[in-house]
């Protein structure tokens, strides 16, 4: 009995902590590259674009994977599919022309469509003219991949008008990882227990004299070891919570009135400049008066989503009556909530972006026209504005204003450079933002 535990005890000692090891770090990579696969498989951009889309226009009613006042995305396009043809016409190109207009759908007599028509007690969802197909293909792709997690770091490129991004992404949900890893130390911490009872139990059975069992929380090292892992652990939390200080990135408020900037700015093509005048003669974007909302709703008193509803609020802000096509004697400006907010101490000037820059809105806003309510779309972060001066270059040449800028004009006329960028002529200086 003796030999047979010193043959398999003592090695194991050493070989079970040693394949503890390689466990983690296999079991870690085979995870990681889990995710790398997932994201691989799966178009990021298209699934950003995707979820910015479902949030805008789905949200309210649809979960992905849970029944809510709609049915669950997930596998939408699959469960039409699955239907067959209808009229000649492939349950794909019904879903796609259900999002956009169920009425239709319905009194073409398409079963699908009937069918979820009554299980949710004759309710017609919203209809969405304004999406096109390839918004809900993205869509399609957010809800079945909806539990991908990614966290996107972006690092801006040189483009014409402004800075595009690159994404990198984890797609595996992170308090899955969290556990794994939790499991493996549980492991980990089993095994070496286990091994060092074994050997103690070889060593006594040879009359050997063995220390005394230390249990792990009383080890010296171990606790040494995790205060260290604390301690770090806490400070990344602390510069992370105070770098996220002031910032609002994907905030949402509600608006008095339900206004789709996809509909005006996406469907009608609207210039934002056209609202949003004085972005480009002034340091501020002005938020559009309820006159300016009144040029086109004098005419334009119906909306294709909600009617009359709230094109009625524009009214009695205007203090409009639509019968006689007359002004009252007490007009209100309309209380919209602003989104984006910059600290006091930052001087941002939208007349110097977009007239002098020539930086397009949604360099900065992102994608409005697609937004059905505006959100905040970038960090507007300091180091996100850097990175842009970085990367974007000036309108250089033939330009009086940058005459003054030799060195940079030889350069490029030697082909030592090929553009100019905003931090070339200054603008990662401190009192450029901040005076």
């Amino acid at each position: 009995m003796t030999n047979f535990l010193r043959s398999i005890t003592k090695p194991t000692f050493h070989v079970n902590r040693l394949l503890s090891l390689v466990s983690l770090t296999i079991l870690l990579n085979l995870f990681a590259f889990s995710a790398y696969s997932q994201a691989a498989n799966v178009d990021m951009v298209k699934w950003k674009a995707g979820k910015a889309a479902f949030k805008n226009n789905c949200a309210s009613c649809h979960n992905p994977l849970v029944k809510g006042t709609g049915p669950a995305l997930a596998g939408a396009l699959d469960r039409w599919t699955a239907e067959g043809k209808h009229q000649g016409i492939d349950g794909k190109t019904w879903l796609y022309r259900w999002i956009k207009n169920n009425n239709e759908v319905r009194a073409a007599g398409n079963p699908r469509g009937l069918k979820i028509f009554g299980e949710y007690a004759g309710v017609a969802m919203n209809v969405f003219p304004a999406l096109t197909d390839a918004d809900i293909e993205a869509i399609l792709l957010y809800s079945d991949n909806s539990a991908m997690n990614t966290e996107a770091k972006v690092e801006p490129t040189a483009g014409a008008s402004g800075t595009t991004g690159t994404e990198t992404d984890s797609a595996f949900p992170t308090w899955i990882l969290v556990v794994i890893l939790a499991l493996l130390i549980c492991m980990v911490f089993t095994l070496n227990r286990l091994s060092g009872s074994l050997y103690r139990l070889t060593k006594e059975s040879q009359g050997e004299s063995v220390h005394a069992f230390v249990p792990f929380y009383k080890n010296k090292r171990i606790i040494i070891l995790f205060g260290i892992l604390v301690t770090v652990f806490f400070f990344y939390l602390l510069i992370q919570n105070a770098t996220a200080l002031g910032r609002q990135q994907g905030y949402q408020p509600v608006q008095p009135i339900k206004f789709s900037h996809a509909l005006h700015a996406g469907k009608h093509q609207m210039d934002c400049q056209y609202c949003h005048s004085s972005a480009s003669k002034s340091k501020h974007a002005n938020i559009p008066s309820v006159s300016t909302c009144m040029n086109c709703h004098k005419v334009v008193q119906k909306g294709p989503v909600y009617g009359t509803e709230e094109i009625a609020k524009i009214y009695k802000y205007a203090d409009y009556n639509i019968d006689t096509k007359t002004y009252g004697s007490n007009p209100k400006a309309i209380e919209w909530t602003r989104i984006h907010n910059l600290p006091d101490h930052v001087f941002f000037s939208h007349a110097q972006h977009v007239k002098a820059g020539g930086v397009k809105c949604q360099t900065c806003h992102g994608p409005v026209q697609e937004m059905e309510e505006v959100y905040q779309y970038a960090p507007l972060s300091m180091g996100w504005c850097i990175n842009c001066h970085r990367q974007t270059e000036v309108n250089f040449d033939g330009n009086k204003y940058y005459s003054i800028y030799e060195k940079y004009h030889k350069a490029k006329a030697e082909g030592k450079m090929k553009g100019v960028t905003v931090e070339d002529i200054g603008g990662t200086e401190c009192q450029k933002c901040h005076y």
